[in-house]
């Protein structure tokens, strides 16, 4: 859904430019739309990957493992855990983000 969304913010001038060089639609969808929406779709991919990790962490609270998992069985006893595994949360968040964030800068063209 979210590359479709990219896809529908491309400018029909991008669009009607190819149409008008004589382009198939192979070409205009590899030439026009996916150059123009690529920074959008990087976009896309941090918050996909955001929501991920977050799903993780909540199926881990309810017994599936991983850090939500810490979280839970020792964050009752050991308050430093709990501090421990939201920094490491929020440290991964801001990782995934800064670098989406950076590939789209450098990938934008406008």
């Amino acid at each position: 859904r979210m590359v479709e969304q990219s896809l529908a913010e491309v400018p029909h001038d991008s669009i009607e430019a190819a149409e008008a060089c004589g382009a198939s639609l192979p070409r205009i969808v590899l030439s026009a739309l996916l150059p123009e929406a690529m920074p959008s779709i990087v976009r896309g991919v941090a918050v996909t990957l955001i929501s991920v990790l977050g799903y993780t962490a909540i199926a881990g609270a309810v017994g599936a493992g991983g850090l939500g998992d810490i979280a839970i069985r020792y964050g009752y006893y050991q308050d430093q855990m709990m501090v421990v595994t939201i920094v490491l949360l929020i440290v991964l968040v801001q990782l995934i983000q800064s670098t989406c964030n950076l590939i789209a800068k450098r990938i934008d063209h406008r």
